[in-house]
Formats: C-alpha cells, sequence, structure tokens
C-alpha cells in the first residue's frame, strides 16, 4: 500500500495516509513534474500509456505522486527513472497550488515540477509511456486547438508558465 503525505497549502506536512484515503477524502497532497528540454528548446512530452486516469493524454516528460517521506526531487528522479530510463541533472522550476477540476472535486495538490536539458535517448517503460517526443510550444498550442488529449496537470502549467492557451 502506497502513503502519501497530507500537506496544507504551505507544504508542510501535517499528515499520511494510503493513496486511496487521499483521493476518497479529497486530502492535499504533492505531485511531482518533470519538463525535459532539447537543445533546440522543444519540449519532450510524454504519451501516456493505458494508465488508470488519463489514458493516452500527453503528459510532461515525466511524472507522478511524492510518496511520503520522500525529498520532491527524489520523487522526480524516480519518476524520470521509472517512466524513461533516464536520469538527467535536474534544476528546480515551480511550486504551484493546483486545484482538481478535472473530476469536478476541487481537490488541491501542490504540483512541484524540475526542468532539464536533455536531447536522449530514453528507454521507455511500455507499461506507462507509449512514447515521447519533443515539439515546440507553437507545435503544443496547434495541438491543444485540434483537440488533441492533455493530462490536466499539464495544461495548468503550459498556461500558467509558458503562455499556452
Amino acid at each position: 500500500m502506497e502513503f502519501l503525505d497530507i500537506v496544507n497549502e504551505k507544504d508542510e506536512v501535517v499528515g499520511k495516509a494510503p493513496r486511496d484515503e487521499i483521493y476518497n477524502k479529497l486530502l492535499t497532497h504533492r505531485i511531482v513534474h518533470v519538463l525535459i528540454f532539447n537543445k533546440k528548446q522543444e519540449m519532450a512530452l510524454q504519451l501516456r500509456a493505458n494508465v488508470n486516469f488519463c489514458p493516452h493524454h500527453w503528459c510532461t516528460s515525466a511524472g507522478g505522486h511524492v510518496k511520503s517521506g520522500e525529498q520532491p526531487e527524489y520523487a522526480a528522479q524516480r519518476e524520470l527513472q521509472e517512466e524513461l530510463g533516464v536520469n538527467p541533472k535536474l534544476e528546480f522550476f515551480s511550486k504551484d497550488i493546483y486545484v482538481d477540476n478535472f473530476r469536478g472535486t476541487g481537490l488541491k495538490k501542490i504540483l512541484i515540477t524540475f526542468k532539464s536539458t536533455y536531447s536522449g535517448p530514453f528507454k521507455i517503460n511500455p507499461e506507462e509511456v507509449e512514447k515521447i517526443e519533443f515539439f515546440t510550444l507553437e507545435k503544443i498550442q496547434t495541438m491543444i486547438d485540434s483537440g488533441e488529449k492533455f493530462h490536466p496537470e499539464l495544461l495548468f502549467l503550459l498556461r500558467k508558465h509558458f503562455g499556452v492557451k
């Protein structure tokens, strides 16, 4: 059973609970995301495999839950290794309060995002990732406008930090 830390809006740990309880009781918790850019400043997006939440949606390069007691940077490195089989140097990018209205719950999450410059190769985990590709922000905007499916947390980060509509 996976336990996650319960945090307040200041990202202070106030408890811990099993993942199912976190979602059933709408408890605020931490999620990490990693944005990988290549030397041309294109952003790597992963197309999620047939996973539980948002299958076949474009998502950040890597991401996932921060386990109880785990440091966010370690969680980001773990997710990169699990999903893409890589371990590039990470740099802190942002910390945001995200309200999950995708499911209509209003669940609050603390999104802790890191960035890295890395051009590949990747060794994707086919159970979690269908593929990974680099895109310009203009191409990402075109994909959104044409109705491609995007993970709601990625859309939030793109709109808040990159001027995508």
